[in-house]
């Protein structure tokens, strides 16, 4: 049996091409939707290269862009002071904080600073309180695509078994809390978790977020499953010497006896980006 391709390029696309009409009538309205990020220069090439997409990607959906750039050192009260100044600006509907900050720097701090009418990316611990509650839907962007990706495929979670592995703030946690929400059976676990395997074949729907390349193989995966890689690890490629991007599923193996599965790259990565654009227009209109 041969599982089912997610095809989260695919999909983003679609999503984005929604989001581009309805920042079109926000732009014709006189009210166009803008984001706002804070980048703070850390040595990380990645956070720049993602922010240079992002500005990219907002220009072509008709989102107006501006990055806040920090130089390197810049130190906990800088970045701080940079948050509050976008809080006070009424002109700033849509803010977000790219990761990693320097190492000194306590990033929950900065999370919570964030006005949480303004979390585009959902990560103000309010937001996510209200998502445990029932009373948002605005939670972290990775958590709402994997969701948005199960839903492509038809499938009715009520009762079904879903097992999420990692528990991180951003990602496991809500994604499981949506999971519930949904009226799922959910099990969270992690690498560390004994009887992993057994526990991951009895899942109707796996999503693997635990950050270790290759953790799920073939013999984890029961017959049919519908498997959702969240897992992001960068990996050097045996046969060319270089680093290429892979999740925690063993692709080819799983392939074999899942229903469904989503690739890495190319399945939760374009989703992600598209919701927080979609985040970005929401927060402009309301």
């Amino acid at each position: 049996m041969a599982a089912q391709l997610i095809d989260g390029k695919a999909l983003a696309d679609e999503f984005r091409t929604q989001t581009a009409i309805r920042a079109g009538e926000l732009r014709d309205s006189g009210k166009p939707a803008k984001l706002d990020a804070i980048l703070v220069d850390s040595g990380d090439n990645g956070a720049r290269v993602y922010a240079e997409n992002q500005a990219r990607t907002c220009e072509k959906l008709g989102i107006e862009y501006t990055l806040h750039e920090l130089a390197m050192g810049s130190s906990q009260g800088v970045i701080e002071a940079k948050v509050q100044e976008l809080n006070r600006d009424n002109g700033v509907h849509a803010m977000m904080v790219h990761m990693p900050l320097p190492e000194v720097v306590d990033d929950h701090r900065i999370k919570m600073l964030i006005d949480p009418d303004k979390d585009v990316e959902g990560v103000n611990p309010a937001n996510i309180g209200n998502v445990v509650y029932g009373q948002s839907m605005r939670a972290p962007c990775t958590a709402l695509a994997t969701l948005k990706l199960i839903d492509s495929t038809g499938i009715d979670l009520k009762g079904k078994r879903c097992v999420v592995v990692g528990a991180s703030v951003v990602v496991g946690r809500p994604i499981a809390v949506l999971l519930m929400q949904r009226e799922a059976t959910v099990m969270s676990c992690n690498k560390y978790t004994e009887g992993l395997g057994e526990l991951c074949r009895s899942a109707d729907v796996l999503i693997p977020a635990a950050g270790v390349a290759g953790l799920i193989r073939a013999d984890m995966v029961k017959a049919g499953a519908l498997v959702v890689d969240v897992g992001v690890n960068r990996v050097v490629d045996p046969e060319t010497g270089k680093k290429r991007t892979v999740g925690d599923v063993d692709f080819d193996e799983v392939c074999g006896v899942a229903g469904w599965v989503s690739p890495v790259p190319g399945g939760v990565g374009p989703m992600t980006v598209a919701v927080l654009l979609h985040n970005v227009v929401d927060l402009a209109e309301n």
